[in-house]
């Protein structure tokens, strides 16, 4: 009984791990969804971060599109709009640990 319970204990603490790891991404939430709303919504809705054929699989992914599409908007995204920008979208769309 007792090493069930065990068992069952740590499976609970491995399916919380990937919400403790989003929340401490570094970065301000709000922030990140201003940032977005002014710069990104221009060239495209939110509907390609939740389609099924998305190109991003991993926060490095993320970051690096961060910075294609600040080129390509003409926008050079400092280190800390990018940190709030990658925190805004692995939160709401992608959840990436």
């Amino acid at each position: 009984m007792l090493g069930a319970m065990k068992s069952l204990l740590c499976a609970s603490l491995l399916c919380a791990l990937p919400l403790w790891a989003i929340a401490a991404l570094p970065g301000d939430l709000a922030q990140g969804q201003r940032l977005h709303e002014t710069n990104c919504s221009g060239c495209h809705d939110t509907g390609v971060y939740t389609r099924e054929n998305r190109r991003i699989r991993s926060l490095d992914a993320l970051r690096q599109q961060i910075d294609a599409c600040g080129h390509m908007a003409k926008k050079d995204f400092s280190p800390g709009e990018t940190r709030d920008l990658l925190k805004y979208l692995n939160e709401r769309f992608y959840r990436f640990p």
